[in-house]
């Protein structure tokens, strides 16, 4: 009798080979941490943002516990608030929408690129129309650099400036990533991003960071990170929030960042050898001329009339994980459905949120994995 062997899976984002890499540098940069018991605002920490500002060419960067909390900072730090309306790309993460709304100001969603995925100017134009007919007052614009890829600034950019909104760019899923030759990080007013283990720069825990040349910005965003202190934690000057990045994170993400450049570079690698196996079956990610992407997904989109479910199933049982970002966009999610979206609604992001599906993606993806991958989804499409 033939018995079932089971297929050893291909990690959809391998963090344990990244461990492997590392190796005794991170054991040793904990065990740092464990000897001087600085847990909160250690050393590490003021090292990290030293380095993440070398890195993207931001003056000031204020390290925070999460990409949400980074949104949300930069927000308060803005004055943002109630009868102000946020604009929004609605096919994202909810952590864009959420922090608006956690502010008591208006999100209001716009359309994204059908090609890119990220933010339509000329939705955003519409939205911003929308908004004042509403009564609100247009105050920001949130762009985000959505699966890795930049997220088209000039064009935001100049409409924002015509309208007196600031700029506060997304990029949880693309730091690292650059446009026309700058990387992410010295756009708009402010950046935030996030350092989820799964992110392209991860750590092993929640983190996340602001970048902002703006020296006054800056200071404000590190009162908010501890309750709004003033000269000391018991004069609280404004509204704050517990925002801290835990040392021994700073200390995990000081090693990887040694690395990051090299996963980029062979992240890149995986998404060309995808686009040569794939590009004539499935729609394949481009990257915008002037951009470069960190590729946090490599996601595809499939051909018209494909079942998702049995495409996912098929990959499944050969050992291959999938996952869907996003099946539903934010303005179709029970929480945000009452929010505003921009005049003539949003079908791209619709569209997408019916036929998108991510592969496995990560520096760590050797060639026979991908292989393997690549054959499994040009077999499910009978390809």
């Amino acid at each position: 009798m033939n018995q079932h062997i089971p297929v050893e899976p291909v990690p959809f984002i391998d963090i344990g080979a990244q461990r492997r890499r590392l190796g005794k540098s991170i054991d040793e940069a904990v065990a740092r941490v464990l000897a001087h018991c600085q847990f909160i605002n250690g050393p590490e920490v003021t090292q990290l943002e030293a380095l993440l500002a070398e890195f993207s060419g931001a003056k000031h960067v204020v390290s925070c516990a999460s990409g949400t909390d980074a949104l949300l900072m930069a927000l308060m730090a803005n004055g943002i608030g109630r009868g102000d309306a946020v604009f929004c790309p609605s096919f994202t993460f909810c952590a864009t929408g959420e922090s608006v709304a956690l502010t008591g100001a208006t999100p209001v969603f716009v359309d994204v690129d059908e090609t890119t995925f990220n933010m339509d100017a000329a939705s955003l134009e519409r939205g911003i129309a929308t908004a004042k007919k509403r009564g609100l007052t247009p105050k920001a614009v949130i762009p985000v650099d959505l699966f890795g890829q930049s997220a088209d600034h000039d064009a935001i950019g100049a409409v924002a400036a015509a309208e007196g909104l600031f700029v506060l760019d997304d990029a949880a899923q693309g730091f690292g990533a650059s446009y026309k030759g700058r990387r992410l990080g010295t756009f708009g007013r402010v950046t935030a991003t996030s350092f989820f283990p799964a992110k392209p720069l991860g750590c092993f825990g929640d983190g996340g960071a602001i970048f902002t040349d703006d020296a006054e910005l800056a200071a404000t965003l590190r009162s908010i990170r501890v309750h709004g202190q003033g000269s000391d934690k018991y004069d609280n000057v404004r509204l704050g929030i517990t925002g801290r990045l835990d040392t021994m994170q700073a200390a995990i993400l000081i090693e990887k960042l040694k690395i990051f450049e090299d996963e980029i570079a062979a992240r890149n690698k995986v998404a060309e050898r995808y686009a040569r196996g794939l590009g004539n079956v499935v729609t394949v990610p481009q990257v915008a001329a002037g951009c470069t992407s960190v590729w946090a997904q490599y996601t595809i989109r499939l051909p018209k009339g494909t079942d998702r479910d049995g495409f996912a199933a098929a990959l499944k049982v050969q050992g291959i994980p999938t996952a869907i970002y996003y099946p539903k966009s934010m303005h179709q999610q029970t929480a945000y459905r009452d929010f505003p979206v921009a005049d003539g609604g949003l079908p791209v992001s619709e569209r997408l949120s019916s036929d998108v599906i991510s592969l496995p993606m990560h520096a760590y993806l050797d060639e026979p994995a991908q292989e393997r991958v690549i054959r499994a989804v040009r077999g499910a499409l009978g390809a």
